[in-house]
């Protein structure tokens, strides 16, 4: 695949927006696209330059807006197709970029296409979602299908909740005694696969700058998996390829959460997440009874119990790093809006730092989500809202000022999309702002550095330096251009310390986390207090 990549990308640090939960420029309770124009120069201000929007279309939010009636229509609680045209524009004004949610995979029930594929006669639409036909038949264990929905007689197949009807780009390896196992080439997959290139140009055309593609890894089906993915990647390379010709400067992110497999099939970047592999819950999560993982469980690394161990993020991060470096990028976010609970659950200040500068000075590309930057807190016990379910806590309000509703709006609290954390204290940009020593202003401090160094960013070496099996604390070293960095974090509750070999003449400090770091004859010392961390510039031999 090439390795043509968006000129902007890899200078990119990335802020995830949950649109609903951001800001409120009209007083309905629902954050809105106005409310996200009239914040950007805040998010600039952390040093973020793209934004990943969640979807803003036409849905009944059944699932929080991944169920679309219209991928090319803005729903009206956010605004308009011309409001979102202006964010863009006024996002390239401020040398910003913004990306949207692209949902691939499926649609709403309430979508027309499905509408037309739910009739008993045969039309376009027929073939365009996967049926298993008659709806008495019995159904695959492996397949969702959902019965007695549509007037058609059989049942459709959902890729997430009931409500989100799987659209047909067929199989790999189509069984000829399933009826609905299309091949690839047939005309009812290949007019969806149009479709979803008629949509993404739809809005690259109107000025967005790429797209996270939801659940990416599923369009393609298949009962031998080596098949599945080769299609798949087959599939997601084309899509590469013309906008390697059309819009070069467009981003292609994928939800895969695969790495070798996702950059391989031509996406610029994909997450390390919570399903695929357990590297990023056994980091802060997985201990955690909000999480949401199909995955095994155990201890997490990054915990005041010292119980985690960071090989099992950092052998398979190595893998993936190794097999996409210099053709992708991996992006470990701080979290996202499936992923509860929020990093700063149950940590300190000191303790969220560590986690952050760990999380910032990784070599890919940078994700905050909205809120994590000033330490916002997952709200327990909420019912669920739109599908959320045990999300619902990571979705609450931005908590801008001291003012009503944590100043994310003007209504009554009763009519919030959701309430805001009862007492946030510190926990609001305008604090922040205030406090020299705030999370806020430490990432800013990080960014800036990154920013400012070739070997703390995205393409810059990573060489693990201590990472003990069971053992704390993680060092590990970023280097580029005659630069070389040393990270150093102990999120354990008490004092540890690691030795090395090494050629360093000097280091000098560049953040405050209580780390000591000595250099004597060839060897250097670390010793970090519990939740300590340390990021020094080494100099000479």
């Amino acid at each position: 695949m090439s390795k043509q990549q968006p000129s902007w990308l890899k200078e990119a640090v990335f802020y995830q927006i949950y649109p609903q939960s951001f800001y409120d420029s009209n007083g309905d309770g629902m954050g809105d696209i106005a409310g996200i124009m009239q914040k950007l120069d805040y998010i600039k201000s952390i040093g973020c330059n793209a934004v990943w929007l969640g979807p803003v279309f036409v849905s009944p939010f059944h699932d929080g807006g991944y169920d679309i009636a219209d991928h090319r229509r803005v729903d009206p609680r956010y605004g308009t197709n011309d409001d979102l045209v202006r964010l863009f524009a006024a996002a390239h004004e401020r040398g910003m970029r913004i990306v949207l949610d692209l949902v691939a995979g499926h649609t709403s029930v309430e979508h027309p296409w499905f509408r037309r594929s739910m009739r008993a006669g045969r039309n376009e639409y027929t073939d365009r979602y996967l049926w298993i036909e008659p709806v008495w038949r019995e159904k695959p264990a492996h397949l969702a299908a959902v019965s007695g929905y549509a007037e058609r007689n059989g049942a459709y197949v959902a890729n997430f909740f009931w409500c989100q009807p799987a659209l047909n780009y067929g199989y790999a390896d189509p069984d000829p005694a399933n009826p609905w196992e299309k091949p690839l080439d047939h005309p009812a997959c290949q007019a969806t696969l149009r479709e979803l290139r008629g949509t993404m140009e739809f809005w690259l055309q109107l000025g967005a700058d790429g797209f996270r593609v939801d659940m990416a890894q599923s369009l393609v089906r298949g009962h031998d998996e080596a098949r599945r993915i080769s299609a798949l990647q087959t599939l997601w390379r084309g899509i590469r390829r013309w906008l390697d010709r059309d819009y070069p400067e467009a981003l292609l992110m994928a939800e895969w959460s695969y790495p070798k497999h996702a950059i391989a099939a031509g996406f610029h970047v994909d997450f390390m997440i919570h399903f695929e592999t357990v590297a990023y819950n056994s980091l802060f999560r997985n201990h955690r009874p909000e999480l949401i993982s199909a995955l095994p469980r155990g201890n997490t690394y990054f915990d005041r119990n010292a119980n985690g161990d960071i090989r099992l993020f950092a052998d398979i991060f190595l893998e993936h790093y190794n097999a996409t470096r210099g053709r992708g990028y991996i992006s470990v976010p701080t979290g996202n809006h499936d992923v509860p609970p929020r990093l700063a659950e149950d940590r300190s200040p000191d303790e969220l730092k560590c986690a952050l500068l760990f999380l910032l000075m990784l070599p890919g590309i940078p994700f905050i989500y909205y809120g994590d930057e000033i330490g916002m807190r997952y709200i327990h016990g909420l019912a669920s809202k739109e599908g959320g379910y045990e999300r619902t806590g990571v979705r609450t309000p931005m908590q801008w000022d001291a003012t009503k509703n944590a100043g994310f709006s003007t209504a009554d609290p009763a009519r919030l999309y959701l309430p805001v954390e009862a007492d946030p204290e510190d926990r609001t940009v305008e604090a922040a702002q205030r406090d020299p020593g705030s999370v806020l202003h430490f990432v800013r401090h990080l960014i800036t550095l990154r920013k400012g160094h070739g070997a703390l960013g995205a393409d810059g070496d990573f060489r693990l330096i201590y990472a003990e099996k069971g053992g704390y604390p993680f060092v590990f070293e970023r280097a580029a251009g005659g630069e070389r960095f040393w990270i150093a974090v102990n999120p354990s509750g008490t004092p540890r310390s690691a030795d090395w070999k090494n050629d360093a003449a000097s280091a000098r400090p560049l953040v405050r986390g209580r780390a000591a770091l000595t250099l004597d004859n060839g060897t250097a010392r670390v010793e970090l207090p519990g939740g300590g961390f340390g990021l020094w510039k080494i100099e000479g031999k």
